[in-house]
């Protein structure tokens, strides 16, 4: 379940027991040449568990703000982000870096794939940071449920762009977390590519019951999330339910 705090978008919104991201009238300035730019204007947003959302709009309209202000890897100015009922500003950096470890997996449109590692040794990273003692066997797991054991062995640049980006989600999905955020996963892919892509993801919902945050150019990627967040110059202009 999605909710915003307009009565324009009520049609879209449903009952939900927990919000697993919160967006509690956020703003976000950056600062550029000396010139304050705001990025987010007083934005609010309640995610609940399970829920696939596409982030749609032009360049510079606030997805990647939204997603990095998500998954803490940056603080909003005004206003407060919590992620399953933890506010990221409360925290410290060693807090900061738990709860992304645990609650939070990341997938870039450049994959972040490390390639003096293997394939296995990619996805079994986040698990290794963690200090799991045996990673091994949960990373071998993720790679099947994407259909990449067989390549478990191979370097990165021994793959496609589809299969690194598969790489990259089973590494986003290795300790279970409850957010994934994906910013542009389809950006270096064509577009029969970018579909398998989009489908997988609705499959980490479904099956993994993870909730999904994806900012999009694609208007046909974004028709399979179920509930489309036009965004535009820093507000979110618009819900639509698929």
């Amino acid at each position: 379940m999605l909710r915003v705090n307009s009565a324009k978008h009520a049609s879209v919104l449903r009952e939900a027991n927990h919000c697993l991201l919160v967006l509690d009238k956020v703003t976000k300035d950056y600062v550029t040449d000396g010139v304050p730019v705001r990025a987010l204007h007083d934005v609010s947003l309640e995610v609940a568990t399970g829920q696939f959302l596409a982030l749609v709009g032009r360049s510079g309209c606030g997805k990647s703000t939204l997603l990095n202000l998500a998954g803490a890897m940056d603080f909003p100015t005004s206003g407060q982000v919590l992620v399953d009922g933890i506010s990221t500003t409360s925290l410290s950096d060693a807090g900061l870096t738990q709860l992304r470890r645990q609650k939070v997996g990341f997938i870039f449109q450049s994959f972040q794939l490390l390639h003096t590692l293997t394939v296995l040794e990619n996805v079994e990273l986040p698990l290794l940071l963690a200090g799991v003692a045996d990673a091994r066997p949960s990373a071998r797991q993720r790679l099947e449920w994407v259909e990449l054991a067989d390549l478990a062995d191979r370097y990165p640049h021994q793959l496609s762009g589809g299969q690194m980006q598969r790489v990259a989600i089973a590494r986003a999905l290795v300790h279970s977390p409850r957010l994934v955020l994906a910013d542009e996963p389809m950006g270096n892919l064509d577009t029969t590519t970018g579909a398998v892509i989009v489908e997988l993801l609705q499959r980490v919902v479904r099956e993994q019951k993870v909730t999904v945050l994806m900012a999009t150019h694609s208007v046909e990627a974004a028709a399979l999330a179920d509930i489309v967040v036009r965004m535009r110059d820093g507000h979110i202009e618009e819900l639509v339910q698929s």
